[in-house]
């Protein structure tokens, strides 16, 4: 019985430690004491648990060394991890017998051993809704099992330690909540007190006394009426009411001060409820003093202004983002934004994708610095249509010298505006094509040479219509300017944004491009060009080809005004006209004074390129004249000098078969061919074959069979990929040689053809013994093919000529639709020409369609 009572009394002292709110750790060594009596040969361990990184950790005891309670200081649980980490993990008993026999403390065996631990039995310790908090377990000496009574004792002493774990936690957490309560209801800066039922102040923070001049010991105790205005107290008990019954509100009152006069305050009274009944009411209050006297004042300007016939606003210069806080009837008729719209919001919302950068930033500086602003500006409706705004921006300033407000006037200036541009546009742009005139060309023309460095390249491009003046005469000048207006259309679109384009006279155009990176991009430029104007026009019915010469100048030519940049691009113009027209060309200075120098310089020139990778192979479709399918491309070489730009072929190829130079260029064009092609081929579902042209200097010099075959084995380029186009010429020193060459490279696989058929003087005998497989029809029969049945006759007889002979024939220079229908209806079988491409770097080439539709239309 006294063991018993004993038992009773140790229990009934724990309880009391938990309810006095005794430090956590010792209640529960208190705990571990008390079973240590009842089963006194165990060594009693209490873990908490840590829900956040769930883990178990032993709280200190006079059972254990100190080494060993710091080693079980964040133990992971798991269905494994020994006695303790188990029974979390389950939330279960378990009991291990014997510690060396349970696998589940194989990795604390060491640490038992040096504790002397060898049986242990873990009880969770858990909540009543079966949250972990910990376990409890005792260890022994000595292998043992528990009785009935062990297991009972350890869950009475399980079910005190939890108890004593969740009163822990839970003064805790109310300790947190009210500090957290303290803290905000101390340092709020605006007043906040609390009242009962009866609206009798019960605390206040020391806002209160900074706002009402009384300290708050004199408030508490007395009725919230006692310090309000008479003629408000109605209001605030009403209120005070609302809150009581359960409702939130926010309202102004006047209040009498500590000192006796009276000021404005803005209050909000909200109810605290405490287990779904009302127990008392919050009150938070700012006085609002300065900001009713400004709003007393901003009412009176409003009656003053709320007549003027220009925009007017009034911003607040004293919070955050300048808000306004008026804007008349006239702002808003201007600008379509309602009262409710701008009212609080910067007037920034009239800005919008094309309002001046510098000009904004003109009015945040003068705003920053509280000074007039005067500008013009492109503002935007609520609509979204655009309008210009003369603003006038002023601050105000209060008595004490700070600057409170903003005020803005508004003027719709936008009819005088586009009056101003309308007449600036006509002074600088053409009234026809609308495209900036002569004046503005030779303008920006001087600013670009200005500016250039040594490195900027400027480049003109002089344009004319070819054929144009009889447009004019024969259509009339109705026509002729609908046709100038389609050009410059087209001019638009293809030159790039940044380039200016100009209608200097006439059927004359200008491009000024002075962003370009290199010489090729104003060759690919110049080839779009040509390309789209050349499409037909159709004007009242009339459909109308024509086509444009290029005269190409840059700023690299020794040149001292710019002036002379544009007399350059007009001498190119003139050399491409001589040259055919419907092309382009480079200024080139053709002074008989300088010529025989430029010569010896160039020879010079072209032996450097060939070594200094200045020489770059252009490709030129040809296409099947039924289905427009791309069969092969002819490979042609372009020089683009360091200095002199791009020289053309007809001045360096000529030079280098005169010199020799034609031999090693032959042999480089051969091979680069090939390497190129065979990238190009890769990957693609049809390969194509390369033509390299084959001058009859190379053909004939020895060793050139074994050129052929160097150039096909080091880069893999099938023979049947590989055509060799040469002339008549190679026939002149006897033809047996070159049937036998020929032989030979047919043997290898190596296709053959006859170019600039029939400009030579050969017999035609040698044509039935030549093993050519294509004969190209040279283009200046396709020149006049329309203008000329005896050459169309020609034409006609070489093509079925050839088809009996078993060859195919490409007709080359097609730069029209006529020229192409001619030679469709004549069978032609294969057709290459400006009509359908330009000659093009190889990245281009790959771009192209496998199928170009421009030749199906036509056909």
């Amino acid at each position: 019985m006294t063991n018993r009572l004993s038992y009773l009394e140790a229990q009934q002292a724990i309880l009391e430690q938990i309810a006095q709110h005794q430090p956590l750790p010792e209640t529960l060594n208190t705990i571990a004491k008390w079973v240590g009596r009842m089963i006194p040969d165990a060594l009693i361990s209490i873990m908490r648990f840590d829900p956040e990184s769930e883990t178990l950790s032993l709280v200190p005891n006079d059972y254990f060394s100190t080494k060993y309670v710091s080693l079980m200081q964040d133990q992971p649980i798991g269905p494994n991890i020994g006695t303790c980490g188990s029974a979390a993990f389950h939330k279960q008993l378990v009991i291990t017998e014997d510690i060396h026999q349970d696998s589940n403390w194989e990795p604390f065996l060491e640490v038992a051993d040096q504790e002397n631990l060898r049986a242990c039995w873990s009880l969770p310790i858990t909540s009543g809704d079966s949250e972990l908090l910990g376990t409890f377990a005792t260890y022994y000496r000595t292998p043992t099992r528990p009785s009935e009574e062990d297991i009972y004792n350890i869950e009475c002493a399980a079910n005190l330690a939890a108890l004593a774990l969740l009163r822990h936690r839970d003064i805790s957490t109310h300790t947190v909540l009210s500090e957290w309560h303290r803290a905000l209801f101390e340092n709020h800066p605006e007043a906040v007190f609390t009242f009962d039922l009866e609206g009798i102040f019960q605390s206040c923070n020391p806002a209160v006394e900074r706002i009402s001049g009384y300290h708050p010991d004199q408030l508490t105790g007395i009725h919230f009426n006692d310090v309000v205005a008479p003629e408000h107290q109605h209001v605030t008990q009403f209120y005070f009411d609302r809150a009581c019954a359960g409702e939130s509100y926010t309202y102004e009152a006047s209040a009498i001060h500590a000192e006796g006069y009276h000021y404005y305050v803005e209050i909000t009274n909200f109810p605290v409820i405490i287990e779904d009944k009302i127990v008392g009411v919050y009150g938070v209050c700012r006085e609002i003093t300065e900001q009713k006297k400004q709003n007393e004042e901003l009412k009176l300007l409003k009656r003053s202004i709320e007549s003027s016939p220009s925009g007017f606003l009034l911003a607040d210069a004293q919070s955050p983002d300048l808000p306004v806080v008026y804007a008349n009837p006239a702002f808003t008729a201007m600008t379509g934004y309602q009262q409710d719209e701008i009212i609080g919001h910067n007037c920034r919302i009239l800005q919008g994708p094309n309002t001046d950068p510098a000009t904004i930033k003109k009015i945040r500086d003068g705003i920053k610095a509280h000074t007039d602003v005067n500008v013009v500006l492109l503002n935007y409706r609520k609509d979204g249509q655009p309008f210009w705004n003369q603003l006038r921006i002023s601050p105000v300033f209060d008595s004490q010298g700070s600057c409170s407000h903003f005020t803005g006037s508004l003027q719709d200036i936008t009819w005088q505006k586009e009056q101003e541009e309308k007449i600036n546009h006509q002074t600088k742009h053409d009234l026809l094509t609308d495209l900036p005139n002569q004046g503005v060309f030779v303008e920006q023309l001087f600013e670009q040479f200005e500016h250039a460095d040594n490195d900027k390249l400027v480049v003109v491009l002089s344009l004319n219509l070819d054929g144009f003046k009889p447009i004019n005469d024969d259509l009339g000048l109705k026509v002729g300017d609908e046709v100038l207006k389609t050009i410059a259309k087209r001019l638009n679109s293809v030159v790039p944004a940044e380039a200016l384009i100009a209608r200097l006279v006439g059927d004359e155009f200008g491009i000024l491009w002075s962003t370009c990176e290199s010489k090729s991009q104003i060759m690919q430029l110049a080839d779009r060009i040509l390309e789209s104007l050349s499409q037909p026009i159709t004007v009242m019915d009339n459909n109308i080809q024509l086509s444009t010469s290029i005269g190409i100048a840059t700023n690299k030519a020794s040149i001292d005004v710019p002036y002379e940049l544009m007399q350059h691009a007009d001498e190119a113009l003139q050399q491409a006209k001589s040259q055919g027209r419907n092309t382009w060309q480079w200024y080139q200075d053709i002074s008989k004074n300088t010529s025989k120098l430029q010569s010896v310089t160039l020879r010079h020139d072209l032996h450097h390129a060939l070594n200094e990778d200045q020489l770059e192979l252009y490709y030129q479709p040809q296409v099947d004249a039924i289905t427009g399918h791309i069969t092969s491309v002819e490979a042609l070489v372009r020089w683009d000098h360091p200095t002199r730009g791009f020289v053309s072929p007809i001045d360096f190829i000529p030079l280098a078969e005169q010199t020799g130079l034609i031999v090693p260029l032959g042999r480089w064009v051969l091979k680069q061919a090939c390497q190129e092609i065979v990238s190009f081929n890769t990957n693609r579902d049809q390969a194509i074959p390369v033509a390299v042209n084959i001058s009859s200097l190379q053909f004939r010099r020895d060793g050139f069979l074994e050129e052929v075959q160097q150039a096909l084995t080091e880069t893999g380029l099938p023979p049947q990929f590989l055509e060799l186009e040469i002339t008549e010429s190679v026939l002149l020193d006897g033809s047996r040689q070159v049937i036998e060459l020929l032989e030979d490279l047919k043997k290898m696989g190596v296709q053959v053809a006859l170019d600039d058929f029939g400009t030579g003087y050969s017999s035609l005998s040698y044509l039935r013994d030549l093993p050519t497989h294509k004969v190209k029809l040279d283009r200046s029969f396709i020149k006049d093919i329309g203008n000329d049945h005896r050459i169309a006759a020609i034409v006609q007889g070489i093509i079925t000529m050839a088809h009996h002979m078993d060859m195919c024939v490409v007709a080359e220079g097609i730069e029209t639709p006529a020229q192409l229908k001619d030679l469709s209806r004549y069978q032609c079988d294969l057709l290459q020409g400006f009509y359908f491409a330009r000659p093009m770097p190889l990245d281009t080439l790959r771009s192209l369609p496998k199928t170009l539709p421009e030749t199906k239309e036509s056909t």
